[in-house]
């Protein structure tokens, strides 16, 4: 018989009783039941009953085990009699009596307990994360997403993609974040950087006559963490394609992260026809650019309905600024003044003046609009208001009004609130949408100048007539996101393969030739011999995962993540260097102001 075990403690069934087997993991508890002692013994793969009684010649080690000891267990399998069986354990008509046990390795009173899975501090679970990935739920999620990224390499591989590796020490590239910067011992004063994606190795690999190239790739930002954002790292699927258009990519990767959804939704229902919605459609609709679809509140604009009304806040705002517009934000069941007030009194905890409403209620044979818009906007253009949303009786509708570009966002939140607090929210299916169309340019305000929208290697639509001819910030890019429950998912675009676009593009956010061909050296001279017109995506295997096993931030769903300084309590990172690593270096820490 092997040393440690002859089983795992997930494999035992009915059909192995009577027979002498040997089990090793952990002991998951130890429960006393009038002298009769019954161990919980845990591996990687399940649980296993243990039973010891007096008359076993292990009975004085077992009433010595504690939680999360070590052990050896030789026994003979015996069913359990009916009473006893437990119908939610894989194992659980069995049961092994211990012959034998022998302790492998003691432990220490435990800092945070793993049976059970009471909340404890993140510090607590993050600095001995060894313990925490014991825990059922966080072993399952671990478990879960090596599944999802095995399930990625298959769907990829038929779908005619090769894995390639990229380098990870590497150069500097506006990304949108900050990168982690490496010092050279060899090269004084020069750095290397983490990739924040392998963005222009990708397409690198595409102009070296490569077809279709997939990674799971690790990315490094220097970002601020959240919950749908990790400090530090986090993975992707990273996909790139030559020769194709923005549909080509959409039809190919569409089934394949379907698919993945499908694998792992346990029977939840998913999106089958992925609705392609531009982005400036999304904000008008949803207030957001990754909108949740479960939520079927669609915000409209019924300016016209206060266009030079009653409702003078509204009227006048609409008469003086050009610009401006009035958004319906509709909720159905919400037509009560408690939940109305609950909704404006969380739009001044915003920030917000507040938050105007109607809600209609029965009033003999027809309906009446109330609140305070109601009575001055008058019962005509209240009742156009409810038939254009097509509310009825026990119905509510909110509005904001001014600028769509500075209010959107807030109305896109009211909307989620709403929905959340009406639980109109379908929680048990996940909505997948593709975002198409987003601007190329945007206008960054505290530094007075053009920026780039998303991707600064996306091919502008129009091409360089666009970025000559019209206003930038009217330019759309070959740009789109993967949408699923109001989380991006993952993101890509239709490059710029052409280097007189490319060096266009860069100039009209402050980077003239020279520097472009500096910064970007390797790119834009690949495209001087011959590039092919290509395009691909990334997809964020951490959010997936996180979707997929319901978890509540990315921390559930990764095995030795930091804590939300940006630091591993595990290891201890980060942590100061040595004089002489400094030295070999070639630096000097200037000192920190206060």
């Amino acid at each position: 018989m092997h040393r440690y075990r002859s089983h795992t403690c997930a494999q035992l069934r009915t059909s192995e009783v009577g027979q002498t087997v040997r089990l090793s993991g952990w002991v998951h508890r130890v429960r006393d039941h009038g002298g009769l002692l019954f161990i919980d013994l845990r591996d990687h793969y399940g649980l296993t009953q243990i039973v010891a009684d007096p008359n076993s010649p292990s009975f004085s080690i077992a009433e010595t085990l504690r939680s999360e000891w070590v052990v050896r267990v030789d026994g003979e399998v015996k069913a359990r009699t009916p009473e006893t069986i437990n119908p939610n354990l894989p194992t659980g008509e069995v049961e092994v009596f211990a012959r034998e046990i022998e302790v492998l390795s003691e432990a220490k009173e435990l800092p945070l307990p793993v049976f059970g899975e009471p909340d404890y501090p993140e510090d607590i679970r993050l600095k001995y994360r060894f313990l925490d990935l014991r825990r059922e739920t966080l072993h399952r999620n671990i478990l879960a997403r090596t599944k999802v990224i095995a399930d990625m390499r298959q769907r990829m591989g038929k779908a005619g993609f090769s894995e390639y590796s990229t380098p990870i020490l590497t150069a500097s590239s506006p990304e949108g974040a900050r990168d982690f910067l490496v010092p050279s011992r060899l090269h004084s004063g020069k750095f290397y950087a983490l990739p924040q994606a392998p963005q222009i190795y990708k397409q690198l690999i595409m102009v070296s006559g490569f077809d279709r190239y997939f990674q799971i790739a690790p990315c490094f930002r220097d970002e601020d963490p959240r919950a749908d954002r990790l400090p530090g790292e986090f993975y992707q699927l990273d996909v790139e394609m030559s020769f194709v258009e923005q549909e080509d990519v959409l039809s190919t990767m569409e089934p394949i992260i379907r698919g993945v959804f499908e694998t792992f939704a346990e029977g939840k229902p998913v999106t089958q026809e992925l609705l392609r919605i531009p982005y400036d459609e999304a904000m008008r609709k949803y207030g957001s650019d990754k909108p949740d679809l479960r939520n079927p509140i669609v915000m409209e604009d019924v300016s016209k309905h206060f266009r030079d009304s009653g409702f003078k806040v509204f009227a006048n705002i609409l008469a003086n600024d050009e610009k401006a517009e009035v958004w319906a934000i509709p909720a159905r069941t919400g037509g009560s003044r408690a939940f109305c007030d609950r909704m404006n009194s969380w739009a001044q905890g915003e920030g917000q003046p507040g938050l105007g409403y109607i809600f209609w209620r029965k009033e003999g044979e027809g309906l009446e609009g109330a609140g305070p818009i109601a009575r001055n906007l008058g019962p005509e253009r209240t009742e156009g208001i409810r038939t254009q949303l097509g509310l009825d009786d026990g119905d509510a509708c909110f509005f904001v009004a001014g600028d769509p570009k500075k209010f959107a966002t807030f109305a896109g939140a009211a909307r989620i609130r709403a929905g959340e607090e009406l639980n109109l929210v379908d929680r048990e299916r996940f909505e997948l949408c593709w975002i198409v169309d987003f601007p190329f340019y945007e206008w960054n305000e505290d530094e007075k100048k053009i920026d780039f929208g998303h991707n600064p290697f996306t091919m502008p639509q129009g091409g360089l007539a666009a970025l000559e001819g019209e206003d930038p910030l009217s330019i759309k890019a070959y740009q789109y996101d993967l949408v699923c429950n109001g989380f991006e998912i993952a993101s890509g675009g239709i490059r710029n393969h052409l280097p007189d676009v490319m060096v266009r593009a860069f100039e009209i956010v402050g980077f003239d030739r020279q520097t472009v061909e500096e910064r970007f050296g390797g790119l834009y001279r690949a495209f001087q011999y011959g590039a092919p017109p290509h395009g691909g995506m990334a997809a964020g295997i951490d959010r997936i995962v996180m979707l997929l096993v319901g978890a509540k931030n990315l921390r559930e769903v990764t095995m030795f993540p930091m804590n939300q300084q940006a630091v591993d309590l595990l290891m201890g990172a980060p942590s100061e260097a040595t004089p002489q690593q400094l030295r070999e270096l070639h630096l000097r820490l200037a000192p920190v102001k206060e």
